[in-house]
C-alpha cells in the first residue's frame, strides 16, 4: 500500500458544544457506529480503527462493496454502523467483534454493516488533510456518485434551521445528535477540533451494586436499575468517570448497603456464569473479558438508594454513551423509579437519514 496518508491514522475527534462559533459551519448527524478510516490502495483495503487497530477481520463483508464503490485510491472517514430494523443498533455492531472466526462470518451474513463516509483524506496522489473542510466535502461528495449501499455518504447542511430538525427527528433512527465542523478547518489527526452538540436527559436510578475502580481506590462505577410494569428491576446501565475525591466518598456511601447474603438481591441469578455467558449482566464472563481482561466482577447492594443521572440517550431500555452521576436522591423512593422515565422517540428508519439532503 502506498498512499499519501498511510494507516495508522487516529481520527480527528469531536468536544461538547458550549456555544456554536461565529464562523461558517458544516452540520452533520451524529452516527452511533464504529469510527474507521478506510484506506484502499487497488484491490488492497484496510478498515483503521479510532485506537489504530485494523478491523478487516471482523467486517469482512465490507471489503468487496468498498471495492466496487470507492476510487482505485483513496483515504476516507467514516462510521461503520449496523442497522436492525431500520434503526442503528450499537449492540448488534458491539457483537460483531468476536474472536472465534466461525461467529464473526456468522454475524458478517445475519447484521452485516454499513459504512458512511463523512470526511476525505487523500485522493488518487493527492493528501487533503492541509485543506480546509469546505474542500475536503466537496471532493467526497464529487466521488460519491459511485457509492452504493453498503456504501454511503453522510448528509450535511450549512442550514442550521434543517440541523435543529435533523437534531430532534433523526434521533429515532439511533442517531444521538449533530457533529459541527468549521469549514475552514484543515483535518487534525487526533485533535477535538470538532464540535458535537447531544441530547441531554436525567434519570432517578435505583444503585443496586458497585464495581471497585481498577485501582482499589474507592468505587468505579454504580450500577444502576430500574423498575418494569412487571415489578422486576431491570439493569439499565451504570454511573462511572468519578474523581479520586469522589470515588472514595461513594464507597462510605455504599458500604451500609452491602450484603453479606445475595440470596435476596434482585440480580442473585446473575451469579450463575452458565446462565449469563452471553454477558448482558453485571459480572458475567463476556468476549472483551478473560486471562487479562477487566475485571468485571460487582458487588450487590440493596437497592434501598435512588441517584439521578444524566444521559445522552436509551435505546432498548438501556443507558447508550456516557452517564453521569448528578446528585443523590433521598426524595425518592426506589419503588418510584420506573423504565417509563426512558421513553424512546418516534422511530424513523435509517434510509430516511441516509437520504436526507
Amino acid at each position: 500500500m502506498d498512499l499519501p496518508v498511510m494507516p495508522p491514522v487516529k481520527p480527528m475527534l469531536a468536544k461538547p458544544a458550549k456555544k456554536l462559533p461565529a464562523t461558517d459551519l458544516a452540520f452533520e448527524p451524529k452516527w452511533d457506529g464504529y469510527r474507521c478510516i478506510v484506506f484502499r490502495d487497488g484491490d488492497e483495503v484496510v478498515l483503521g480503527s479510532r485506537n489504530e487497530k485494523p478491523l478487516n477481520r471482523y467486517f469482512p463483508e465490507m471489503i468487496a462493496p468498498l471495492q466496487a464503490s470507492l476510487p482505485d485510491r483513496c483515504v476516507l472517514d467514516g462510521e461503520l454502523f449496523v442497522a436492525i430494523d431500520g434503526r442503528l443498533d450499537f449492540d448488534a455492531l458491539g457483537q460483531r467483534i468476536h474472536p472465534a472466526e466461525s461467529r464473526v462470518t456468522m454475524l458478517a451474513e445475519k447484521t452485516p454493516a454499513e459504512f458512511v463516509a463523512f470526511d476525505l483524506l487523500a485522493l488518487d496522489d493527492t493528501s487533503y488533510v492541509d485543506r480546509p473542510f469546505r474542500d475536503r466535502r466537496a471532493a467526497l461528495e464529487s466521488i460519491a456518485d459511485g457509492f452504493a449501499p453498503p456504501i454511503h455518504l453522510a448528509p450535511a447542511t450549512r442550514d442550521h434551521t434543517l440541523a435543529m430538525e435533523w437534531f430532534e427527528r433523526f434521533e429515532g433512527a439511533g442517531l444521538d445528535g449533530l457533529i459541527v465542523k468549521q469549514l475552514d478547518d484543515p483535518y487534525r489527526f487526533d485533535v477535538r477540533s470538532q464540535l458535537k452538540l447531544k441530547h441531554a436527559r436525567t434519570a432517578d436510578c435505583v444503585v443496586a451494586g458497585y464495581r471497585m475502580h481498577k485501582s482499589g481506590d474507592g468505587v468505579g462505577s454504580l450500577i444502576l436499575g430500574l423498575y418494569a410494569d412487571d415489578g422486576q428491576l431491570w439493569h439499565v446501565g451504570v454511573a462511572a468517570s468519578f474523581t479520586t475525591k469522589l470515588r472514595r466518598q461513594l464507597l462510605d456511601e455504599v458500604a451500609p448497603l452491602e450484603m453479606d447474603d445475595v440470596a435476596g438481591h434482585p440480580w442473585a441469578s446473575w451469579m450463575d456464569t452458565e446462565a449469563n455467558a452471553n454477558g448482558s449482566m453485571p459480572g458475567a464472563p463476556n468476549r472483551w473479558s478473560g486471562a487479562g481482561g477487566r475485571d468485571h466482577s460487582w458487588r450487590p447492594l440493596r437497592p434501598d438508594r435512588v441517584v439521578e443521572v444524566g444521559y445522552t440517550w436509551a435505546t432498548a431500555g438501556r443507558f447508550r454513551g456516557t452517564t453521569r452521576l448528578v446528585r443523590w436522591r433521598p426524595d425518592r423512593e426506589p419503588a418510584s423509579c420506573s423504565t417509563v422515565q426512558l421513553a424512546e422517540p418516534e422511530p424513523v428508519p435509517i434510509t430516511e437519514v441516509l437520504a436526507a439532503r
